[in-house]
């Protein structure tokens, strides 16, 4: 017995409607829809996401990453200056949660725990601070100090503008800090990590000039490259790992952050009879201008000619 071909149905029919009620189906010049066209039709528009999401998750190339990172520059170099001061000051806030959990863990871990274990366990929660106050996007001094390198570099932007945004921002992240130092010094007999802010304190100012200064140019250059790879990275965990990789390596080599490192010095200013003002201001000066050279110079000035000169080499 012969078969039977399916008939074709035409666009009013019913069961068709139901059919094709979840995608839109455009019908032929004839104006007539096949179950096979249907099907295709179906097929075509669950493809397209998936292609998008595969190439919103692939690496990024260089020149994207610069075009982006050139882009937030002149997007911070341009802000309104009450705007950027109050998102550095909130940025010197967040950071008071790393000077507590470094402290309580060294507290915690003092006397019956090995060297080692010390240095690992305040590795573990120096990042935290940072992952709050990066993501919430508000501003960091050692974030800006490549940011803001790029668009002067690209001669979109003047030098003037980047020390402006240079000194507002340090400003109101240490504006930040003397308010988180002063919060943690009243919430201290909750906390209980005195003893922690006092011994970080002391480390702090225990290191010569040219030692603190190499060390804060190291964590200097690793913030800058944090901020370059949050610019690599897909939004979301990506970005998270990025800047607690780079933060995790600061504390496991007690290198000096600026920002961070003036909450634990003003704590234990505010706690200790030892401790002196020009003895805290020397050690936010040296670390302040070792992240400023560690980040401009090892990530914006090698990043942006690296790239720029292949692009050069690229159009030869």
């Amino acid at each position: 017995m012969a078969s039977i071909p399916p008939k074709n149905k035409s666009p009013q029919d019913p069961e068709l409607q139901d059919a094709s009620s979840q995608e839109p189906v455009e019908a032929p010049d004839d104006g007539v829809v096949t179950e096979r066209g249907l099907e295709r039709s179906r097929e075509e528009a669950k493809f397209v996401p998936v292609i998008l999401k595969r190439s919103d998750q692939s690496r990024r190339h260089p020149d994207d990453i610069l075009a982006s990172a050139i882009e937030e520059g002149l997007e911070q170099l341009e802000r309104p200056t009450l705007s950027l001061y109050l998102s550095a000051v909130a940025a010197g806030l967040i950071l008071g949660f790393t000077a507590m959990a470094v402290a309580v863990m060294a507290v915690v871990t003092d006397g019956d725990s090995a060297a080692l274990v010390q240095r690992l366990a305040v590795a573990f929660v120096y990042p935290l601070g940072f992952v709050l106050c990066i993501m919430s996007g508000t501003e960091l001094f050692t974030e800006h100090t490549a940011t803001a390198v790029y668009p002067v570099m690209d001669r979109k932007a003047s030098v003037l503008q980047m020390l402006r945004l240079w000194l507002l921002v340090l400003a109101g992240n240490l504006t930040g800090a003397l308010a988180s130092a002063g919060l943690l010094v009243s919430a201290e007999t909750v906390v209980e990590a005195r003893d922690g802010y006092l011994s970080i304190g002391h480390h702090l100012v225990e290191y010569g000039a040219p030692s603190l200064f190499a060390s804060s140019l190291l964590a200097g250059w690793l913030m800058a490259l944090g901020a370059w790879l949050i610019h690599a990275s897909a939004p979301g965990v990506g970005q998270i790992v990025s800047i607690y990789i780079v933060t995790f390596l600061i504390g496991l080599g007690g290198l000096h952050h600026s920002i961070a490192g003036a909450v634990e010095m003003l704590t234990a200013l505010l706690l200790s009879d030892h401790l002196t003002v020009a003895q805290s201001l020397r050690f936010i000066g040296l670390a302040a201008v070792g992240n400023l050279v560690g980040g401009s110079l090892f990530v914006a000035v090698l990043n942006y000619g690296h790239i720029r000169h292949t692009q050069e080499a690229d159009e030869a």
